[in-house]
């Protein structure tokens, strides 16, 4: 069965991802049954075995991806016969006249659906890295039909009921740690989704299930839609401000959308964020801003409030149905935190203090305004503009000072040689080995310490068109051991704007950070030592902790000297610089967490209420006032344009996660720097072997505190920010 199916089982999660089955009979089926359903799974997998999209991968590293034969029409088949086969193979399951045995059900449910995971996997990645037309097309009727089948999965009375009879015998199975995990999660989880619903209940779910995974294809459709829209400049005089090689990588995005002598501000964040902070021309700075906060929001073809109010309908019904007060209890019943309380009272935590700090910075700014008589008080599309110029005349430190030293093949290899020095791995690039989904993307093969191998990461750089917005990482495989050895298959994308032919791609102090914060994730992986698949996955409020303590080593000085070295002269970065950086490190804070937390917030409110939103403009202006959200300042994620809630379940009543696992990013790192070796062994053997290495195999609360020795404390976030602590420890972070 999928490994990501589980651990998302409400509505599908990740739609395109979902696995499927056909419902069991109620009764016990004879021996008879049971073989003819052994012998139609034969049947099927050696036709699968034949398909494009479905057989075994083939090639070196435990077989790699087919990426030459990712072709639009062969999804259909491929999902028509993977959807039978796996259907067959739950069936087999579900009618085995034997007692049930942790083998034959659990670990049978795991060994389920390769084939039709191995269609899903490769389809993910159309959707998300090369969409077009046809690829959406497929999206909107195969979301729903995955979801169907998956909901057969869950509502499968004879399964459910194997499953439910070892859960009472738990205790009495001899099943080692891991084992016992993985079964009470897998019992959990279908309860959660349902398993044990009355059939009209279960009837309902289904649709419920199936209508949300349309509406999550659609929004994600129409936000595309609007990110591969562009502010075209066609005047060289209104690029004022700009660095020459941004001003490069906009010249080459015109030229991508045929409009070549002019300039394209695509409506992506790392295409606005840094016009927003350089561009002198206010006029242009207000548009940009506008078309990029008002993506999904603009009454036309691609307006996603009406998609929004149905998910959020739908949602609040699934959760009552299923006995949960609220959509956020039944998102939050498998995380750290538990309860939407725990996570209020952690962003309240922090809430007052940054925005008394954005007060602080917006002042500064408007002092640097009135002294340059600009005659202006400041809007939203002034904050970034304003705070580089405060940046520059408190800490003597311009951005673009650092990027001729993030050149990003420079840094690639410094998150590799971070890998290196606190987990023993290596990367050997083997690009045009094997197959790959887009040209520019590279593949590496990664090694233990003692030469063992240890999986594949692919990494896929650049913005294009048909690829969607921000940073990411997917696997193609998991790691697994209980009846063989899988080695895993990683990716990460990104979204760097290419410079101009034959230059160097110069990236900011941010950008360096994302690539080892999503490099981060890809680690999590890679050092895997679980033996099910199905326990790979960590709670989401648990997933963005390891990948945040990876982005500290950008300014580290072992990174800052081998390879943040400047494009030209190969000089490292000065250590003046370095200071300067370091004096600005939480230079506007008050910025990035009331961004950031104003749409948590917003989330948690949206969710954790039993009547559905309706008017979800409305709702974000009434919510953001009752905040006190300053003025001068919006969401990062406006509700019209919030994928991590609407392209999915994935982070609905879930975004409060990213500070939830910040709180164990801070306190981690102070540890490490507590031993004076931001690579000390001990530390580092923790980290790999607790916090990455057993995936979700134990309590990660627990492990945290294997680890730590102790709870987490939200103080060192408080500190990392520069905000005042309160004085007591504990974070509820645990």
């Amino acid at each position: 069965m999928r490994k990501f199916i589980l651990a998302a089982c409400l509505a599908a999660s990740a739609p395109m991802l979902a696995a499927c089955a056909t419902s069991g009979a109620d009764t016990v089926a004879s021996s008879a049954e049971h073989e003819a359903a052994q012998a139609e799974v034969a049947r099927l997998t050696a036709q699968a075995n034949q398909t494009p999209l479905l057989q075994p991968w083939s090639g070196p590293h435990g077989g790699v991806p087919p990426w030459d034969q990712a072709r639009p029409e062969l999804i259909p088949a491929a999902f028509e016969l993977g959807i039978t086969l796996q259907a067959a193979e739950i069936n087999a399951i579900a009618t085995n006249p034997a007692p049930p045995t942790f083998d034959n059900t659990i670990a049978a449910m795991e060994r389920s659906g390769r084939h039709l995971d191995r269609a899903t996997n490769v389809f993910g990645v159309m959707t998300d890295n090369v969409s077009n037309e046809a690829v959406q097309t497929l999206e909107a009727e195969w979301s729903p039909r995955l979801t169907a089948a998956f909901n057969r999965i869950v509502f499968n009375r004879d399964l459910f009921a194997r499953i439910d009879n070892l859960h009472q015998r738990r205790t009495s199975l001899g099943l080692t740690a891991e084992q016992l995990r993985l079964l009470e999660r897998t019992h959990d989880q279908f309860v959660r989704a349902g398993a044990g619903a009355t059939p009209e209940q279960q009837a309902r779910l289904g649709a419920i299930n199936e209508e949300l995974a349309s509406k999550f294809a659609d929004f994600g459709r129409r936000l595309l839609a609007d990110e591969n829209s562009a502010i075209f400049i066609t005047r060289r005089r209104d690029l004022a401000g700009l660095p020459p090689n941004m001003i490069d990588a906009y010249a080459a995005a015109a030229v991508e959308r045929g409009r070549p002598g002019q300039w394209a501000v695509v409506n992506t964040r790392s295409s606005v964020d840094p016009f927003l902070t350089f561009s002198s021309n206010r006029r242009l700075r207000e548009q940009v801003w506008r078309a990029f906060k008002n993506r999904g929001d603009n009454g036309d073809a691609n307006d996603t409030n009406s998609v929004i109010a149905d998910i959020l309908r739908l949602r609040a019904e699934r959760a009552q149905i299923l006995g949960f007060p609220t959509h956020a209890h039944l998102r939050m019943a498998d995380t750290m935190a538990r309860d939407p309380v725990n996570a209020q009272t952690l962003m309240e935590r922090v809430w007052h203090p940054a925005v008394a700090r954005v007060r602080e910075e917006v002042a500064d700014m408007q002092a640097i305004a009135n002294r340059q008589r600009a005659g202006i008080t400041i809007e939203p599309w002034d904050y970034l503009y304003y705070a580089e110029q405060v940046r520059r005349d408190r800490y003597d430190l311009d951005q673009n000072e650092l990027r001729p030293y993030f050149e990003l093949n420079n840094m690639v290899n410094g998150a590799f040689y971070m890998a290196n020095q606190l987990y023993g791995l290596s990367f050997t690039e083997i690009t045009g080995q094997v197959p790959v989904f887009e040209p520019s993307v590279r593949v590496f093969e990664v090694h233990d310490r003692d030469g063992s191998y240890q999986g594949l990461f692919y990494l896929d750089n650049f913005a294009r068109t048909g690829k969607r917005s921000g940073a990411w990482m997917t696997t193609y495989r998991l790691h697994e051991t209980f009846d063989e050895q899988r080695t895993p298959l990683t990716s990460n994308n990104n979204n760097f704007v290419r410079g101009a032919p034959g230059e160097p791609v110069l990236i900011s102090l941010d950008d360096a950070q994302t690539l080892f914060h999503e490099f981060g994730h890809a680690i999590h992986y890679l050092v895997s030592t679980v033996n099910y698949p199905g326990l790979a996955n960590t709670p989401r409020d648990y997933v963005e902790y390891p990948s945040q303590v990876h982005e500290h080593w950008v300014l580290t000085r072992p990174i800052l000297d081998q390879f943040a070295r400047h494009y030209q002269t190969g000089q490292p970065m000065p250590q003046a610089l370095v200071e300067r950086v370091n004096n600005a490190a939480t230079f506007n804070q008050g910025y990035a967490t009331v961004e950031y937390l104003s749409s948590a917030l917003v989330d948690m409110a949206l969710h954790n209420r039993a009547e559905p939103v309706t008017d979800v403009d409305a709702f974000e202006r009434e919510t953001l006032t009752r905040l006190g959200m300053p003025r001068e300042m919006v969401m990062r994620h406006r509700l019209p344009q919030f994928g991590h809630l609407f392209s999915s379940d994935a982070y609905s009543a879930g975004y409060y996660s990213y500070l939830w696992s910040e709180v164990m990013d801070a306190d981690t790192w102070e540890y490490f720097e507590s031993t004076g070796n931001v690579f000390d062994p001990t530390v580092a053997a923790g980290m790999r072997n607790i916090i990455l290495g057993e995936g979700n195999s134990s309590d990660r609360a627990e492990a945290y505190r294997r680890f730590r020795g102790r709870d987490p404390d939200v103080n060192a976030l408080l500190r990392s920010r520069n905000f005042p602590t309160d004085g007591t420890s504990g974070s509820g972070a645990q």
